[in-house]
């Protein structure tokens, strides 16, 4: 780490330190445990140190609602294996519904179309109609729900009412198309889908019940398709196999205390999807306790939620951080739900949201922050953003000018979290301190409780250097098992090939001697001109500071023997790629990173394809550079960019 990032940009106040949760845990875990801490640093030590009890004491603070059991952790020497709470009974939705008053527990703002809101009481009393009338049509312990749904009340109903049985939720975002969401469902074989008519995307009504009709035709094991209204009330389903209109499905069931099925610790919960580029999708599955104690310390802990705050999170239900943000009804906070584009009408939008509702954690991605940046928005002079305390930022690296930007553009006082983690841990290893100061560039801390390390290609641990992320030992977030991986052979090479017993999770990262973390891309996509390892992010950050760049992606092309760096740009409205804009690309990658940086090749594209969340995706451009078939393209959002890399003439010289 060169100390061109160390610039400090926040230090939280004495009196903010004062109030933080993460503070008055500190005091609980020395009074009660003798933990010994004085600050995040000192209480992330012990938390790895004595991980038993922890995570049984994070248990205690959260008031967990639960029968705790006798044992913290079996096997916590095998990975995986490795069992946290074996003797645990807990349900999920009954933790998430412990607030039943006329407070605010959902806002939901679809474009300027829709706009909603569920006091808890609301809540409570919707699941428990839905609970029923999933429980009517033959829902239990272990069926499957699924549900195509936008980011929308009805949406978190449905979870809480599927969880409440004891039964596993998935989810899909109505931009997938059929045959994306056929190769997640049909592997988990659900007995319900949950599926919306229609929904606002940029201003614009799309219909969705020609896609629902063939995705319920191609899913045999469903027995009850239950369609959701947003764009109309009642949309024509007389099509649509074993469907039924929402209200018509819950009619005959009035709302009651919920009979909350309390299930083991490590019982399935959700079953989440790996972007599926590579493949069909991957089938992640991830337990009940061990999701809901890791975001219980997420949100209490590293991002400061309590009661009453009001929490957003830019997400579609596609996305783990959809599952992230509900998880926020455990802390008692409001969640504020946001469907659509965050650029309709305008680029305020979501401002006008935190304005409006009274913010306190506003969660995004990078891209967002970039697209702010780049479109020279200044929250700062238009909007009053008083409540907001956090801003998170996640999806890809979060660049040390983006970090700059928030602070000069939208709030100098307020705690920047870029986080990281993944759909694999439905969670993060890397995010936010909110008693610690916010260095330009890097991500806060480790996780709580996550034994977290850079290790080098020897597998030594390493500070200052770059490597992989690795956890070296088990935490409760891990996944139960990949659905349809019997013996454990895809989950094992999926995490554990590398180093055995270890925790690899694909990511190239630097520690820094600050305890932050710096993320330079995924493992898989990095460059190696020269044998030399270069991750693609060093080379996003030089290119998207020029104004005529919008975007770039990178790979690397095997040539002559070796590995050449090939840069594409988007390129803004207007402007052209000569060879005066290479050679500005060039002089900037050169300077600001380093010479090996510099491309061999840069070529212009029309589009970026990205996956429904909106990551790049280098490795599937990289494997059309080569000739070599996607298997996979319905995982991504705009499939048909990648025939803009496919046969460029440019790249056979």
């Amino acid at each position: 780490m060169t100390e061109e990032t160390a610039v400090k940009l926040w230090e939280p106040s004495a009196e903010r330190i004062a109030a933080a949760t993460v503070s008055r845990f500190i005091e609980h875990v020395n009074a009660k445990h003798g933990a010994g801490a004085e600050d995040f640093e000192s209480l992330y030590d012990w938390s790895v140190t004595a991980p038993e009890t922890f995570w049984s004491a994070l248990w205690d603070f959260s008031e967990v609602i639960g029968e705790k059991g006798a044992r913290v952790l079996i096997d916590g020497d095998r990975m995986p294996g490795a069992k946290y709470f074996p003797d645990a009974q807990i349900n999920f939705a009954e933790n998430l519904l412990r607030r039943r008053d006329a407070a605010d527990a959902i806002v939901f703002w679809g474009e300027d179309k829709v706009r909603r809101r569920l006091s808890f009481a609301d809540l409570y009393a919707d699941v428990s109609r839905t609970a029923q009338a999933l429980a009517g049509v033959g829902v239990g312990p272990g069926d499957r729900v699924a549900a195509y749904l936008p980011n929308m009340p009805e949406t978190i109903i449905a979870m809480l009412a599927t969880t409440s049985l004891g039964a596993i939720w998935s989810s899909c975002s109505p931009d997938f198309g059929v045959q994306g969401v056929l190769d997640r469902f049909g592997q988990i074989e659900a007995k319900v889908l949950f599926a919306v008519e229609g929904y606002h995307y940029n201003g614009k009504q799309l219909d969705t019940t020609d896609k629902v009709r063939d995705m319920a035709a191609g899913l045999p094991t469903l027995e009850q398709v239950v369609v959701v209204p947003y764009t109309r009330e009642r949309a024509p389903i007389e099509a649509i196999d074993k469907a039924a209109h929402y209200a018509d499905f819950l009619a005959a069931f009035e709302p009651g205390e919920i009979a909350f099925r309390r299930m083991n610790f490590n019982d399935p919960l959700y079953i989440m999807f790996s972007s599926g580029t590579t493949g069909v999708p991957k089938c992640i599955v991830h337990g009940i306790g061990g999701t809901l104690l890791q975001h219980l310390k997420e949100h209490k802990l590293h991002s400061d939620v309590r009661a009453d705050d009001r929490v957003f999170y830019f997400t579609t239900c596609g996305w783990m951080m959809w599952n992230w943000l509900v998880s926020g009804l455990a802390a008692e906070a409001t969640l504020l739900l946001y469907d659509g584009s965050p650029f309709y009408p305008s680029g305020a939008v979501i401002f006008d949201f935190a304005d409006a509702e009274r913010m306190t954690l506003f969660g995004t991605s990078a891209k967002y922050i970039d697209a702010l940046n780049k479109g020279g928005l200044e929250p700062m002079k238009t909007h009053d953003l008083s409540t907001v305390r956090a801003m998170t930022s996640t999806g890809s690296p979060l660049v040390p000018e983006s970090f700059e930007y928030v602070y000069a553009k939208i709030k100098s006082d307020i705690q920047l979290s870029s986080i990281s983690g993944g759909t694999d841990i439905v969670s993060c290893f890397v995010l936010g301190n909110p008693i610690g100061p916010v260095w330009r560039g890097e991500i806060q801390a480790r996780g709580l409780g996550m034994k977290v390390a850079v290790w080098n290609d020897d597998g030594e641990p390493v500070v200052g250097e770059k490597g992989e992320l690795v956890c070296t030992a088990p935490f409760p977030c891990m996944p139960i098992m990949f659905w349809g991986d019997p013996d454990g052979a895809k989950y094992h090479a999926a995490y554990f090939e590398k180093y055995p017993n270890i925790w690899c999770h694909g990511d190239y990262v630097e520690l820094t001697e600050r305890g932050g973390t710096v993320i330079y891309g995924r493992s898989d996509a990095v460059l190696n001109p020269g044998g030399v390892r270069i991750g693609t992010a060093e080379i996003y950050r030089q290119v998207e500071k020029l104004a005529e760049v919008q975007e770039g992606l990178v790979i690397g092309q095997d040539w002559d023997n070796d590995v050449r760096v090939v840069l594409f740009v988007r390129l803004t409205d207007g402007v052209a790629l000569d060879d005066a804009l290479v050679d500005k690309i060039k002089k900037t990658i050169r300077a600001g990173a380093s010479p090996r940086h510099v491309p061999a090749r840069v070529l212009q594209v029309a589009d970026i394809p990205r996956t429904k969340s909106g990551k790049i995706v280098e490795l599937a451009v990289r494997n059309i550079v080569h000739g070599r078939a996607i298997k996979n393209v319905e995982a991504l959002a705009n499939p048909e960019a990648l025939e803009l890399f496919k046969d460029r003439a440019e790249l056979a010289v």
